[in-house]
């Protein structure tokens, strides 16, 4: 085992040799009967006094991790400490076995370092982040969003998602369609994939209420995306709306609320419903299903206690 002891460190000598023992132990790369260097050894090797590395192998054998064999010297005990580990402890056991894994990577102790300094510098996510190269459909989600969360909610294309700046303090989100490109980009890092229904409750049951006595009603649709436009449009006509009955507006152009003030009521997504002429009768047609915004309150939830408990 490859021991390290820092002299301008607050934590004393003796406490960082237990504690190197002790995460030796829990990784794995000191073994049941593995036998400790001597007090002498660690005196010549590291410079510290005798009595120091004594004064740590009495408390190792006190807490039940070695045992000292008279005439032998110190060995790893067979089992563990009877007692519950403490938080400390529990953590420890979780760092020595990252460090086991690290060697078996063949990465250096510098590395690892650099990396749990990095992440310990980062603080807790404090927005959610969509990332989505269309922005018209980033703009509808980003607003449903918002409807459901207490975060801020931003958003981007693929080709900014890779900013750190962008990305530390974020929680990154995506739609199924595009989840396996943004993997690739973020690499490793989390990634919540919003599920989406294809029609949504309110606008399906308002049809099935509405037809078939008011086939001839003139119904406007409105949207900046023009997917939207096409998906409704095609949706209200399979429904048995005939298509001299549907006044389309493209929301990107100037104008677009123009008749819409004369329909009976307007199809249109979250991000356009507030632009509507006022009185509008409007039916809103959302993407994001009740799975993912259950989802996306419940980790905010999470996320609020975590802070909470610090």
């Amino acid at each position: 085992m490859r021991l390290w002891l820092n002299r301008t460190s607050e934590v004393s000598l003796r406490e960082q040799l237990i504690t190197q023992v002790v995460l030796g132990i829990l990784g794995k790369e000191l073994p049941p009967g593995h036998r400790l260097p001597s007090t002498r050894d660690l005196s010549r090797r590291f410079g510290i006094h005798a009595n120091t590395a004594s004064a740590a192998y009495r408390q190792l054998e006190d807490d039940g991790w070695v045992e000292m064999r008279h005439g032998s010297g110190v060995f790893v005990r067979s089992t563990r400490p009877e007692a519950p580990l403490s938080p400390e402890m529990a953590i420890d056991q979780l760092i020595g076995d990252l460090a086991g894994r690290v060697q078996k990577l063949g990465a250096s102790d510098a590395l690892l370092k650099a990396r749990l300094r990095r992440w310990l510098a980062l603080e807790p996510p404090a927005r959610w982040l969509l990332i989505e190269p269309d922005p018209e459909l980033r703009r509808i989600v980003i607003c449903e969003m918002e409807e459901a969360v207490s975060l801020p909610v931003i958003g981007c294309g693929f080709e900014d998602c890779v900013t750190p700046a962008l990305i530390d303090g974020s929680m990154p989100t995506v739609l199924p369609s595009k989840a396996a490109a943004a993997r690739k980009i973020l690499l490793g890092k989390e990634l919540i994939t919003l599920q989406i229904h294809p029609v949504s409750p309110e606008l399906q049951s308002y049809v099935q209420r509405y037809m078939p006595a008011h086939s001839t009603d003139l119904i406007g649709i409105a949207s900046r995306w023009s997917e939207f436009q096409r998906i409704a449009q095609t949706m209200l006509v399979a429904a048995g709306f005939a298509p001299d009955c549907l006044l389309v507006r493209d929301a990107t152009k100037p104008g677009w609320k123009r008749g819409l003030d004369t329909v009976k009521a307007v199809v249109c997504d979250a991000a356009i419903e507030q632009e509507l002429p006022q009185g509008s009768h409007a039916i809103v047609f959302r993407l994001l299903s009740e799975t993912a915004i259950a989802e996306l309150r419940n980790r905010e939830q999470v996320l609020m206690a975590s802070q909470s408990a610090e």
